[in-house]
Parts: C-alpha cells; structure tokens; sequence
C-alpha cells in the first residue's frame, strides 16, 4: 500500500510529458502510465472497501441541531 502513495505525482509529471510530446507517449510511458492508473484504481477501489470514502452529501450537525431549535 505505501508504494501507492506518490503515484498522483508521477501520473500529473506523465501527463505534463505527454502534452509537451505533442500528445503522444511512448510505448515506455504508456506501459508506466497504465500501471500508475492501476496502482491508483486499486488504492481508491480500498477506500470505498474500507467505509473511507464519504458517500452523499455533507451535513453539518451543528446547523441541523440551530434549524430544528427555531422550529
């Protein structure tokens, strides 16, 4: 899992040499773009297994609790 945590660097440092190269990666950056990508689903694909991701919207308890006190 820990060697998952700096791949958000290196995929934006992939996609900043793929515009200066017109667009195109080579077959070699592809390979590691397709593996940070992976790397990336699976850590992600985690959090939603783990309750670590927030699902719907925010709601602030304590505005809730000031709305229902002027009712």
């Amino acid at each position: 899992m820990s060697d998952t945590v700096n791949v958000l660097p290196h995929l934006q440092e992939l996609k900043d040499t793929w515009r200066r190269q017109d667009f195109r990666f080579t077959n070699q950056q592809q390979e590691e773009y397709n593996l940070l990508m992976q790397a990336r689903r699976e850590r992600v694909a985690e959090f939603y297994a783990t309750g670590r991701v927030q699902v719907g919207p925010k709601v602030n308890k304590q505005k809730l609790e000031e709305d229902d006190s002027t009712f």
